[in-house]
């Protein structure tokens, strides 16, 4: 979810949303520290999926036609970053379970993560990073569009054999939760713009909000087993997130893409609704399951603001 789209040289933007990168992943790790002294907010498991559609519906809110509209004049990096999202992600979540020999309620919740959508978060990131924003939010929608066909599919296909997976289910959740609320949010942008441009700087805190709540409830499921678990879960995600940025960027260069459309590229692989998959590895697959999507979320911020810092200096460094 952008916070701006204006010019990449704007200072006021800029620090907004360098702001909103830093303080998602502590809003978010507050909300795991609470979850994990108060174990009793497992008890909120019910919020869950309402939290997401929250979220979902405020994603809605910040698209426009002529986000939509992207995707059919410029198909090809479109395709290109939502095929090596869901190509690569899923596969490279298997292999650092393997090689990590993560038990196999980590190793289901790594690959759940892996098979998720765009995060709403790259959005921002790849402003920072002076990519191709406008290609960023195109590419994160489609992949959330996508999200009830091909989350469900890889998931079972992936993490079946560490899990059982009910993929019909898990497929009828994320239309109900993820595609129902975005194109909702995109009705009420179309039929109320002024309210909605006036309500605009304000979703982003409000999905961070709900995201902190999901990560507190998920960690409180599983508090008795995080002390044992933090490192490795911890090693998994960076891993993940890490090879995910690089393989995306390589994808941009074999491609021979812009620079700007590297970088969208390599942001868009490599951050994940990870938010949702913590939420459906809960409900789905099992609550230790759904520490790697809450470590995630942690993470791919703090991951994401590093490597926009390093695209500007690489940029001063040219001139």
């Amino acid at each position: 979810m952008v916070t701006g789209r204006g010019s990449a040289t704007a200072a006021a933007p800029e620090r907004g949303a360098y702001a909103a990168v830093l303080l998602f992943p502590v809003l978010v790790l507050a909300g795991g520290l609470a979850g994990f002294l108060a174990p009793g907010a497992a008890g909120l498991s019910g919020w869950v999926n309402p939290l997401l559609g929250l979220v979902m519906f405020g994603m809605g809110l910040t698209l426009r036609p002529a986000d939509l509209a992207l995707v059919a004049r410029r198909p090809l990096p479109v395709a290109l970053g939502v095929a090596a999202q869901y190509g690569l992600m899923p596969l490279l979540a298997l292999a650092v379970a393997l090689a990590l020999r993560l038990p196999p309620e980590l190793a289901a919740g790594v690959i759940l993560v892996g098979a998720a959508p765009g995060g709403a978060a790259s959005n921002v990131v790849a402003y920072l990073a002076r990519g191709d924003v406008a290609l960023s939010v195109a590419m994160t929608t489609v992949s959330t569009l996508l999200a009830p066909v091909l989350t469900p599919l890889l998931t079972l296909w992936l993490a079946g054999q560490y899990l059982p997976v009910d993929g019909a289910a898990m497929a009828g959740s994320i239309t109900r939760i993820v595609l129902l609320p975005v194109v909702v949010g995109l009705a009420v942008r179309l039929l109320l713009p002024r309210l909605v441009a006036r309500a605009l700087p304000a979703l982003p805190w409000v999905s961070v909000a709900a995201i902190a709540v999901i990560v507190a409830v998920v960690v409180a499921g599983s508090a008795d087993r995080i002390a044992g678990a933090g490192l490795l879960v911890l090693a998994a995600v960076a891993l993940h997130n890490v090879l995910g940025t690089a393989l995306g960027h390589l994808v941009g260069v074999l491609t021979r893409r812009s620079v700007p459309v590297r970088r969208t590229l390599a942001v868009e692989v490599g951050m994940q609704n990870s938010g949702l998959a913590a939420g459906l590895a809960a409900q789905y697959l099992n609550p230790l399951a759904a520490l790697p999507g809450a470590v995630f979320s942690v993470w791919h911020n703090l991951s994401g603001a590093v490597f926009a810092l390093l695209c500007r200096r690489a940029d001063a460094r040219r001139g």
